[in-house]
């Protein structure tokens, strides 16, 4: 008996909320249609926001009518309320699915959503950071992607495994770092990993660096601070810009060995704009700088990843994987199959 249905698939970050929905079959490829981009903090709630999509859907005849969804999230479920720090509003679970119009409404850590669309991402989407070698996903696979906050997953043969490494204790790897690292604790009472390795995270190196140079600081927003790297007109954002993506490669190596990786793939919108700084060799070099286990790492591929419905391709991906096959075995159940 073949099972099909039509679902919607959610990305949401603490910025956007990425949508598309598609009619999933068992064994058939994922096609994401109706893509569509929102703002977060210009809308009230993430019902508000599924809500609008399928009025969209709806008004300009786009799809069959569709009452579930998949939400990959930034955060943790406990119980039915969503933990988060970097969300425009609160989610409920109850409440977004009653706000939003849905009959079936699951919500997953946006990073489980990333792993699981490994297998379907486009070969083409991806670009080699370091390594050998066709391009093939080799388990353990780790992904992070440093964005609103920093995601951390890891894709196994038989699931994916979230993960909260986001939150875990920052670590300094050289003495600049470890001055910006005393200067963050006289503000936080914990220094975790996206209090550097994220957007607003870029933003709190630089001015570190200011500070410790008694420079003042000029720029606000990652964007900014990209900009004037790019343009060479501040030499600080450069080397923001440039210690971002080193400790980033600390980071991504210290993972990789935590997790027995076999490959590295970067994702969140951050890599993309700092794509020719991790393509350079300070990434490369901390990624690899791990004592006597430095030869392990010289083994695991790092990838980056261009591909701005990734989130939503895994949300439905999760589905086909999980949710679906079991309701085909339901059905086969109920008709005596």
């Amino acid at each position: 008996m073949t099972t099909s249905t039509a679902i919607i698939g959610a990305d949401v970050g603490g910025t956007y909320a990425r949508l598309g929905w598609a009619t999933l079959r068992p064994g058939e490829p994922i096609q994401v249609n109706g893509f569509r981009k929102y703002t977060c903090a210009e809308h009230p709630s993430l019902a508000a926001i599924l809500r609008d999509y399928v009025h969209w859907l709806h008004t300009e005849n786009l799809a069959p009518a569709i009452q579930s969804a998949v939400v990959a999230i930034a955060g943790v479920l406990d119980g039915d309320d969503l933990l988060n720090t970097n969300l425009a509003w609160p989610v409920s679970l109850s409440r977004t699915r009653h706000d939003a119009g849905l009959e079936q409404l699951a919500l997953i850590n946006d990073f489980v959503a990333v792993a699981q669309a490994l297998p379907y991402a486009d070969a083409a989407a991806m670009q080699r950071i370091y390594g050998e070698g066709a391009l093939e996903m080799r388990l353990p696979a780790l992904v992070l992607g440093p964005g609103t906050g920093l995601g951390v997953a890891l894709r196994l043969a038989d699931g994916v495994l979230s993960s909260e490494a986001g939150h875990a204790a920052l670590s300094a790897g050289t003495p600049l770092e470890q001055d910006v690292l005393r200067l963050l604790s006289q503000q936080h009472a914990h220094v975790d990993n996206e209090r550097i390795l994220s957007g607003p995270g870029l933003v709190a190196l630089y001015t570190c660096l200011c500070e410790l140079r008694a420079v003042p600081a000029q720029w606000q927003t990652p964007a900014q601070i990209i900009q004037a790297a790019r343009a060479e007109t501040d030499t600080l954002a450069l080397e923001s810009t440039q210690m971002f993506a080193a400790w980033l490669g600390s980071l991504a190596g210290d993972l990789a060995l935590t997790f027995g990786a076999r490959s590295v793939y970067l994702t969140g919108g951050i890599t993309g704009h700092l794509a020719a700084e991790l393509h350079d060799d300070g990434f490369q070099q901390r990624f690899l700088s791990k004592g006597g286990l430095s030869p392990a790492l010289r083994q695991v591929p790092v990838w980056r990843i261009e591909h701005g419905e990734l989130g939503v391709l895994g949300a439905l991906a999760w589905h086909a994987e999980n949710a679906l096959p079991a309701a085909a075995r339901r059905s086969a159940t109920e008709h005596g199959e």
